[in-house]
């Protein structure tokens, strides 16, 4: 796994702070529509090119993950398949099958915000992204964490009654 190796300026912790809240407004909208909150963009040259949010339950589709939607925005924004040059910011570690779809993009950097030790890629100990790819994890860790939890306590409480 590539992760930066390199002191980060406040610019750049900024920006990606930025561009994560960006992430979560996204996440807010599944969560509005009673889907997993996990939300993403994909951002080139500064400019918003491909947003997503889980989309699983409204189209009856397990594979409408916040990535998938993101990466087929970007690709439709750019006119061509692969995302060189572009970063996907998403609000959580993204799974096996995101990760493995960000490969195939050749997106040049991940930035993701909560850790997801049960489905995340980085459980299978072997790095599936593009060589290329850098990967930076913990921006606004806890607030897109809460999302998620909050999302299931309520479900649970949900299914209790």
């Amino acid at each position: 796994m590539s992760y930066y190796n390199f002191e980060e300026n406040k610019n750049s912790i900024a920006e990606d702070e930025h561009f994560m809240r960006l992430a979560i407004n996204e996440a807010q909208k599944a969560l509005a529509a009673q889907e997993i909150p996990i939300g993403a963009i994909v951002m080139a040259n500064g400019k918003i090119v491909g947003r997503g949010h889980n989309l699983t339950e409204q189209l009856n589709d397990v594979t409408a993950h916040a990535e998938m939607q993101a990466f087929t925005s970007a690709s439709q924004t750019l006119g061509g398949k692969y995302l060189k040059n572009c970063t996907l910011y998403v609000t959580i570690e993204p799974c096996i099958m995101c990760a493995g779809a960000s490969y195939w993009t050749q997106l040049s950097r991940i930035v993701y915000g909560a850790n997801e030790p049960k489905r995340g890629y980085t459980k299978i100990e072997q790095n599936i992204l593009h060589p290329k790819t850098l990967v930076k994890g913990g921006v606004l860790a806890e607030e897109c964490g809460l999302l998620m939890s909050n999302f299931f306590k309520d479900k649970r409480k949900e299914f209790d009654k």
